[in-house]
């Protein structure tokens, strides 16, 4: 595959507010980064590391939260270095690189929200058979489905968009590499790599959008036909987390993605951007910690037994202390009992 590339390298736009308003956005971005990365870094651990989250449901958010890492590093890290860098330039090879991984991420995404939405629904609706069916072995391989999936799709929409030509402008009117913004800047025909990508985008949304909605009213028909309202709850209660999830993803993804390429570059798709790639990997674990009871016991009791372990390692070099002052005050009182008995024997001779 040729690369006809006229172009060796484009510039990020970005955001451009003033040094004050560079410094505000460059504080807020870093702090949800760092956020971000220690919210989901925390729910991988505790996932992990307690025998009651070994449960698909919980294998599924693991994935999740280890997808929402890389998902925010892809772009993020390099947008916070462009705010004090000199150079806004991007070379094109690190463009496409960018472009590849996220949209590989976000179309995995798709597929796992999916591919939980199946969970929660032999969960509720075939509750007797759940463990018989989802098991270890159908878990990895519905998780390997998922990126391998989006991984591949990613790699058709790249290879298309690679081989377009590029002569100028060079200004990609976002903060970073992303479909539409690249495909405004080709100087060649883009109707085929626009209808493969467009044909694709509507591929992996919908496909997964169909089994969410089958699968949620599946869940809703079980739930209403529950004759206790406890049961109706508890039933609910395990799904809110997952769709309201879905519902800040597909609004934002579908917004971005599942319409036609070559549109004028508004500010408004920068901002939306913002919301679906920055903000998001932050707001989902807030979600499934806040909504969930499961997750949110576990936190409690991980949280108090480090405070509790935290303590005895404080408090223990001044319990070994008091027990060496103990001992030395027994010992020297000791030595004095004996030096008054050899004392008394001397002068008893």
């Amino acid at each position: 595959m040729k690369n006809q590339t006229t172009v060796n390298e484009f510039i990020l736009l970005g955001f451009s507010y003033g040094l004050q308003g560079q410094t505000v956005l460059f504080l807020v971005f870093l702090v949800t980064y760092m956020v971000t990365i220690t919210e989901n870094a925390i729910i991988i651990f505790v996932v992990k590391s307690n025998h009651h989250l070994h449960k698909p449901m919980y294998y599924f958010l693991g994935n999740l939260s280890f997808l929402e890492m890389w998902y925010i590093s892809v772009t993020l890290p390099r947008f916070l270095f462009g705010f004090w860098s000199q150079s806004k330039s991007i070379s094109f090879s690190s463009c496409m690189t960018q472009i590849y991984f996220f949209i590989s991420l976000c179309c995995t995404e798709c597929v796992l929200l999916a591919v939980m939405a199946y969970d929660r629904f032999l969960a509720v609706c075939h509750p007797l058979r759940y463990a018989a069916i989802m098991t270890h072995k159908l878990c990895f391989q519905l998780s390997f489905l998922s990126w391998a999936g989006g991984f591949s799709i990613s790699l058709v929409k790249v290879s298309f968009i690679s081989r377009l030509t590029f002569c100028g402008p060079q200004v990609i009117n976002h903060f970073f590499c992303d479909i539409s913004p690249v495909l405004n800047l080709s100087c060649t025909d883009i109707s085929l790599a626009e209808t493969v990508d467009f044909a694709l985008a509507l591929v992996i949304l919908l496909v997964p959008l169909l089994i969410i909605v089958f699968s949620y009213g599946c869940i809703m028909s079980t739930v209403l036909c529950m004759p206790s309202a406890q049961g109706r709850r508890k039933a609910i209660s395990t799904c809110t987390s997952h769709f309201s999830v879905l519902i800040i993803f597909f609004s934002a993804t579908l917004f971005i993605y599942a319409r036609p390429r070559r549109i004028h570059p508004f500010n408004l798709n920068k901002i939306v951007s913002i919301f679906y790639a920055v903000f998001t990997p932050a707001l989902n674990p807030l979600i499934y910690c806040l909504r969930n009871k499961e997750v949110k016991q576990v936190l409690r009791k991980t949280i108090s037994a480090s405070c509790s372990a935290h303590h005895q390692v404080t408090s223990l070099p001044k319990d070994r202390a008091v027990e060496g002052q103990q001992w030395w005050e027994i010992h020297h009182s000791s030595n004095r009992i004996k030096e008054d008995h050899c004392d008394c024997c001397s002068f008893a001779g």
